[in-house]
């Protein structure tokens, strides 16, 4: 009886790895012969494609508004006034802190640590952020953002 489970249990493990080969080979088949003809056209040129992530960097959507309203009265964001810090947001601000506070980056409206680290200097001098000028984002940086949404308001 026990050579007869074994004998089973062996032959069952055999077929299970068979069964699995085939089915892998099946698979990887179909990827290499996918993988060797040429695309037609590509699914979207590099022109084409922008960032459309939004990163309101802490502030609430009526917070967003308002830095909205007063990037559209004074560097030239063209709207619309939704809330949404999204790439033509970041451009508008990032104008702002490189004709102020010394940011060196592209006006590309992605709001990484060089837009961050000039916005932190701004909100430091203005707003009450205590430091560090690093880059980072953290809670104390949202807290001076917040305040200068508020300021924001009287754009509204």
């Amino acid at each position: 009886m026990r050579t007869l489970t074994r004998t089973l249990v062996g032959a069952t493990a055999v077929a299970g790895i068979v069964v699995g080969s085939l089915a892998g080979a099946s698979s990887g088949f179909a990827a290499t012969e996918a993988a060797t003809k040429p695309a037609t056209t590509p699914a979207a040129s590099a022109e084409a494609v922008s960032p459309l992530a939004v990163d309101n960097h802490g502030l609430s959507t009526g917070e967003a508004r308002n830095v909205q309203c007063w990037l559209m009265d004074d560097w030239g964001y063209p709207g619309p006034l939704n809330g949404q810090l999204d790439t033509e947001s970041w451009k508008a601000m990032q104008r702002f802190l490189q004709a102020n506070w010394g940011y060196p980056g592209p006006i590309n409206g992605i709001p990484g640590v060089g837009t961050d680290r000039a916005l932190l200097l701004f909100l430091t001098a203005d707003y009450g952020y205590p430091g560090p000028i690093d880059g980072i984002w953290g809670p104390r940086a949202t807290v001076s953002f917040k305040k200068f949404a508020a300021w924001c308001a009287r754009s509204c």
